[in-house]
């Protein structure tokens, strides 16, 4: 008995060191970095081109994620801006009531417009149609960029707002 414990204990601290020797062996990069004192930069992607690092580097900056209730309570209270980031004709099938359409393939023709009327701090919660959907999510990195401060996304969409029951509507407005 005391024979098996002792290997199954050899086996297990072995199983951990070859997993530290990997994990250390793979992010060795990352780790040099750290230990130099300097940031994580972002992967350049094929299109882009290469940016000097810069002491003041920010994170590029991304809606943060509401859910049904938090949505229900900022509707009812009307302290948001609901935005509905699908295209004008799904829109017109059926909306959150009182939502205004921005869809995200326009965005750089409307958002200027909306910007001009609506202030910056402003809550904006910004949605599509549903979690399978990234259109609400560009569209708030796009009004981020803009220069808006709180900008929401709600995952679950018009379909969780619709399935629980709340205020919808059809038509242009």
């Amino acid at each position: 008995m005391k024979s098996d414990a002792k290997r199954l204990a050899a086996e297990m601290a072995a199983i951990v060191l070859i997993a530290a020797v990997i994990g250390i062996a793979w992010n060795h990069r990352l780790l040099l970095n750290v230990f130099r004192g300097e940031g994580v930069q972002a992967q350049q992607t094929p299109n882009t081109a290469p940016q000097a690092p810069s002491a003041t580097a920010t994170v590029a900056a991304a809606a943060l994620p509401l859910g049904l209730m938090q949505v229900k309570e900022l509707f009812d209270a009307g302290e948001a801006v609901i935005i509905d980031a699908r295209d004008r004709e799904t829109f017109r099938k059926g909306h959150i009531r009182g939502a205004i359409s921005l869809p995200v393939g326009e965005a750089g023709g409307l958002i200027p417009p909306f910007a001009e009327r609506t202030p910056k701090d402003k809550l904006l919660v910004v949605y599509c149609g549903g979690y399978d959907c990234h259109d609400s999510k560009l569209l708030g990195e796009k009004l981020l960029a803009a220069g808006f401060t709180q900008v929401f996304v709600y995952e679950g969409g018009f379909p969780e707002w619709q399935d629980a029951g709340h205020p919808v509507t059809k038509g242009d407005k």
